[in-house]
């Protein structure tokens, strides 16, 4: 096996390991937050309260709601990749086996530190699995699709979505809370911390005769490779191939 081919095999292992456990670490932080019972994150609202209506767990409504969205983005001419497939899967099953392992907690002493640690475990899942660049998540899919066909801002589509889901999820049962708010103002700037921890730099690749990197920029750095978000707002859409913030 030649040097080059080796390098690529590295980086994509390295970029599978990423993705699986920021996917498996998602759903264990959004399992942590339904623990804490302080406030869930926008689409876990939806989902807890969609528990409550069906009695079905709520990673198995997790996953069947991901599928749902995953159908929206037919219609939206969407492409997904294998991080797409994955998440709608890897979250749900996550969420379940980590709820079955945390038991009820009790008192505020105890439940604050979890939802605390839910929402930085939630920060750095989102740096892991994003970086890893294997396609977006079905409902970030969804939000960039909307934006594509409606020209509207992400920003705005975003937030509509968001305000629809908290909306629906809240009044079928779902918890809002502290968690809730907290979520909302810390998961940016966490996810773009942790974007710039776990980035890929793209395998080095042999120079073609006659070229040579740009100025002041090494070839294979991840600067040409990986985008991260440039604030605490949403994550603007990436080239084709990349992942977004998975909410």
């Amino acid at each position: 096996m030649s040097r080059t081919t080796a390098r690529s095999t590295t980086h994509l292992t390295r970029r599978l390991v990423q993705l699986y456990v920021g996917l498996m670490l998602y759903g264990a932080s959004s399992a942590l937050l339904v623990r804490a019972e302080l406030g869930l994150e926008p689409w876990g609202v939806l989902h807890q309260g969609l528990t409550e209506l069906t009695g079905i767990s709520i990673g198995v409504v997790s996953i069947i709601v991901g599928a749902i969205v995953l159908l929206l983005w037919i219609p939206l001419r969407q492409r997904p990749g294998l991080g797409t497939v994955s998440n709608v899967f890897v979250l749900g099953l996550s969420m379940d086996a980590t709820l079955a392992l945390v038991g009820d907690l009790d008192g505020l002493g105890v439940r604050i530190p979890v939802m605390a640690l839910g929402i930085v475990l939630n920060g750095v899942a989102t740096g892991l699995y994003i970086a890893a660049r294997f396609g977006p998540g079905p409902r970030d899919g969804l939000m960039t699709g909307l934006h594509r066909v409606t020209g509207r801002s992400i920003r705005l589509v975003r937030t509509a979505i968001e305000v629809a889901v908290v909306v629906t999820g809240f009044l079928l049962g779902g918890s809002l809370g502290a968690g809730t708010v907290l979520y909302a103002l810390a998961i940016g700037p966490l996810a773009q911390l942790f974007l710039r921890i776990f980035a890929v730099p793209a395998p080095a690749t042999a120079p073609v005769a006659g070229s040579s990197a740009p100025q002041g920029i090494p070839q294979g750095t991840p600067q040409a490779t990986a985008q991260s978000p440039a604030g605490p707002g949403p994550v603007a859409a990436p080239p084709s191939g990349q992942a977004i913030l998975p909410q």
